[in-house]
């Protein structure tokens, strides 16, 4: 199955009904698969269903047109439960990118309520963390290369990194093997559901009434504590609120799609 995709995808169709992939979308075929988060609900990893997900992450040009547009978004007017106080702080102007906010660079400050008005209005979504963590396990040439010390020790490479630079532009990495770019390396990504992402290391502390109340979502734990780089995503997504705004913090979107794996 799985060659069948790749095959279906390098001729820009999936799943095989003669439907074009998307331009600036890869399409990723459904599957098993076993998160580094052990799901309590969840004993033999997750099915994802098909999705597509943007090859590379929104960029300030983009981001720009969006407040254009929805001006609702810009900076002087977007209500302050929905941004914090650095809101695209780094823009020269709330309708001007400037120096430090290059064109091809990917968008940052931005909260996780702005991020999803953008997915909307492109008619996507942001993709949820097993979404995300599924696509970002493969390499240019493996679906799944997180066992192999060599992708874990350039995963961390990233993460040693200072994080004081500008960021290049969007698509300077190498495209996976679905075709995906700069999930690594460039920028912290939100995720949809980054709210249910509460991980404790105590277990006794992932029944607790009170918390699961709050947070709507299943216990949760790790279930790969070496690999540390998707780890410290976690701990990162996991400590936000949907008003937060960082200067490594971006995102991209993602799309349903119809069908089974």
């Amino acid at each position: 199955m799985k060659r069948l995709a790749l095959l279906l995808l390098a001729c820009g169709l999936w799943p095989g009904l003669g439907i074009a992939a998307e331009p600036g979308y890869a399409e990723l075929p459904g599957a098993q698969f076993e998160s580094i988060l052990a799901y309590e609900d969840i004993a033999d990893g997750a099915r994802i269903a098909p999705f597509a997900l943007a090859k590379r992450p929104v960029t300030n040009a983009e981001f720009l047109r969006f407040v254009q547009t929805h001006p609702q978004w810009r900076r002087d007017r977007v209500p302050a439960v929905f941004a914090d106080s650095s809101y695209l702080s780094h823009w020269q102007a709330a309708d001007a990118l400037g120096d430090e906010a290059l064109p091809e660079q990917p968008v940052t400050r931005v909260s996780w309520f702005a991020a999803s008005a953008y997915c909307e209005a492109q008619g996507a979504r942001l993709p949820t963390w097993l979404e995300w963590e599924y696509a970002a396990a493969a390499d240019e040439t493996r679906a799944d290369a997180r066992q192999d010390p060599a992708w874990r020790e350039r995963m961390l490479g990233w993460y040693a990194r200072p994080s004081s630079a500008p960021l290049p532009p969007v698509g300077q990495s190498p495209a996976d093997v679905w075709g995906v770019q700069d999930l690594h390396g460039l920028v912290w990504e939100w995720v949809d559901d980054y709210a249910a992402m509460l991980v404790s290391s105590d277990n006794r502390e992932q029944s607790d009434p009170d918390r699961l109340k709050f947070c709507g979502a299943g216990a949760l734990s790790m279930r790969d504590r070496e690999n540390y780089a998707v780890m410290m995503r976690v701990a990162m997504l996991s400590a936000l609120s949907a008003g937060d705004t960082t200067r490594n913090l971006g995102f991209r979107c993602a799309k349903d799609r119809s069908g089974s794996p």
